[in-house]
């Protein structure tokens, strides 16, 4: 992908495909998710995998996301059982499972 507005590679870079994040906004706010694939500038696709961390499968704007420095090694619209084995791989099970609690 060929731009060159500066906001958007770096905006790019940061969700990029198995980064784990945590969801800020709406019911699943403080449960750990993964990128799964970017869709267009400000969209990216992401899962808990849901019987982990009770986030489901969808695209989610990149607002409402608190990127992490962990990067999952998964392919790019990798299904919920191959994010499964990356987080246990990884030795993440147990982070995923517990939930943020915001004070604000």
């Amino acid at each position: 992908m060929q731009t060159s507005d500066p906001v958007r590679c770096i905006i790019m870079t940061l969700y990029e495909t198995g980064r784990i994040c945590v969801k800020v906004v709406g019911r699943e706010a403080g449960s750990h998710c993964v990128v799964v694939e970017q869709k267009e500038a400000n969209y990216v696709v992401v899962t808990g995998p849901k019987h982990i961390t009770g986030v489901r499968r969808r695209l989610c704007n990149i607002r409402h996301l608190e990127p992490l420095e962990t990067i999952l090694k998964i392919s790019a619209g990798a299904d919920d059982e191959a994010v499964e084995k990356a987080i246990a791989d990884a030795g993440l099970t147990e982070k995923f499972q517990t939930k943020i609690r915001f004070n604000l």
